[in-house]
């Protein structure tokens, strides 16, 4: 019962962490718009590079890979203490070393969630990229690593943001097969994974139809 009531506290907590719409504030606090009615109508910091400059978007990159580290760093925390606090010694049901995976992959999920569905912007926001990228960092940095070496290995070679993202969440979900990971990690990369690719339809098509715009260019 403390796992599943820590469980939505924490959950709860980290949709709200992810849904802090940095990439819309941005746009709002520097130049008095709407960012989701420019470029291509993400508040990723991808658009905010196209719209606001590159100042702007690596502030509001280094905000949502925050996010994601922010939400693993408290889920690690909130757990065991919740579970000490609610009952002055932590049950022997509670074993912080098989939950705390668990509990982790709640968080991961809530702040992909949070930053892609923003309940702030009617339940809009970005592509959770960088934000997934603080969740395998913090959780997992050899495949946070390895997700970020091919974002910036395609990026430099293809010079197209969504596809490098794709190929990232793709690198993630294998590196995190064939590591040594508990079980959580491995379902979060892989539903984590396939939200991220499922959020770039639209970038998907515009490939199979050569139209998708190259870094630089407006979408």
């Amino acid at each position: 019962m403390v796992f599943w009531i820590a469980g939505a506290v924490g959950f709860a907590i980290a949709y709200l962490l992810g849904s802090t719409p940095s990439g819309y504030l941005a746009g709002k606090l520097l130049k008095g718009i709407d960012i989701r009615e420019h470029g291509s109508k993400s508040t990723g910091a991808t658009n905010v590079l196209r719209t606001l400059g590159k100042w702007p978007a690596l502030v509001v990159l280094l905000v949502d890979v925050l996010k994601g580290v922010g939400a693993v760093v408290f889920a690690r925390w909130f757990y065991p203490w919740f579970s000490t606090v609610s009952s002055g010694t932590p049950p022997t049901a509670f074993d912080p070393q098989i939950l705390e995976p668990w509990a982790v992959c709640l968080a991961g999920l809530a702040v992909l969630l949070g930053h892609g569905r923003s309940v702030w912007l009617n339940f809009t926001g970005g592509k959770s990229v960088a934000t997934g990228l603080g969740v395998l960092l913090a959780m997992s940095w050899p495949v946070g690593l390895g997700a970020a070496m091919v974002f910036g290995v395609a990026l430099a070679g293809f010079r197209i943001v969504s596809l490098s993202s794709m190929l990232a969440a793709l690198t993630a979900i294998a590196l995190i097969c064939g590591l040594e990971q508990p079980l959580p990690y491995r379902l979060l990369v892989i539903a984590g994974g396939i939200y991220v690719i499922a959020r770039h339809r639209t970038n998907i098509r515009r490939l199979l139809a050569g139209t998708e715009p190259r870094l630089g260019k407006v979408a």
